[in-house]
């Protein structure tokens, strides 16, 4: 039929009810909080019963009262008139991401930066979906570090000295320390890879050997070198050893690089370092995700 104005929408409207369980008693409890009686209509035995003090019935809240008890044998329901229910089905491309609440899945609003550890996800658990954090859901590969030597450091003959990796490229978490006592300490218990390279070069041409430790809480933890003497004017200048390790890491547990050069002669050697590129030797670390 003709009409004026917008398209009405297609829907079908209802209002509430309830049908209650009936016994001898003038007392029974709504299942939605009204005003006042005039906000139902009670139908017994589907006779419309008129409202009001006096009358044959009053509500208030949840509590309906009677002014005169049902029998067992009585049917009774109400309608309540203040609560219409509808079931709209809107038109294609209604809907806004203005009409959208933040907190339903649609994609709505677009997530620029790395999720936080409390960020939500959801998952689902034997087909019931479950929210779960981010820091729950593979973890992070922090703390990482990378230290470096940006000048050469000498290093006494025939004893572990600790490497002092004085500048970095990257410590996101201050994990390490480039100033001080020039050690990670991871702060976050897990499993870590550890790297570190020397470039030793011996102050001699006689014979040498040399190690590169990487000690755990003040001791060696693990060392690789050269237990054979070589002899650096057979052609090598010196001896480059490289450790790459994982290692298990309580949060207060520390890493510490030391170096080694053993020569006939008892000279001292140098550990070489660079301030730029190609830089020589490094100390890097990173928390491996499991």
């Amino acid at each position: 039929m003709p009409y004026i104005g917008p398209n009405p929408a297609e829907s079908f409207t209802s209002f509430a009810t309830q049908t209650f369980s009936v016994s001898a008693t003038t007392s029974y409890t709504l299942d939605h909080a009204v005003a006042n009686e005039n906000e139902i209509a009670l139908f017994v035995n589907n006779v419309r019963q008129q409202p009001g003090s006096g009358k044959a019935y009053t509500a208030t809240g949840t509590a309906l009262t009677l002014s005169a008890a049902t029998a067992s044998t009585d049917t009774m329901y109400c309608v309540f008139l203040g609560r219409a229910l509808q079931t709209v089905t809107p038109a294609t491309n209604s809907i806004t991401a203005a009409m959208v609440g933040n907190d339903l899945i649609s994609g709505k609003d677009a997530l620029t930066s790395s999720p936080a550890d409390t960020d939500e996800l959801l998952i689902s658990d034997a087909g019931t979906l479950k929210r779960i954090d981010v820091s729950l859901v593979g973890g992070k590969n922090t703390p990482v570090f990378f230290a470096y030597r940006s000048s050469n450091q000498n290093i006494n003959d025939d004893a572990a000295t600790k490497i002092e990796f004085n500048a970095e490229f990257f410590d996101g978490d201050s994990t390490y320390d480039a100033s001080t006592n020039y050690r990670f300490t991871p702060a976050v218990a897990g499993k870590y890879l550890l790297n570190a390279g020397l470039v030793i070069t011996p102050n001699q041409t006689d014979g040498i050997n040399g190690f590169l430790h990487i000690y755990k809480n003040g001791s060696t933890f693990i060392r690789i070198g050269s237990d054979t003497t070589f002899y650096p004017n057979d052609g090598a200048s010196g001896f480059n050893p490289v450790i790459s390790i994982i290692v298990d890491s309580d949060a207060d547990d520390y890493f510490e690089v030391y170096g080694q050069c053993n020569t006939s002669d008892s000279a001292a050697s140098a550990v070489e370092g660079a301030s730029s590129a190609p830089y020589k030797s490094f100390f890097c670390a990173s928390k491996i995700i499991t």
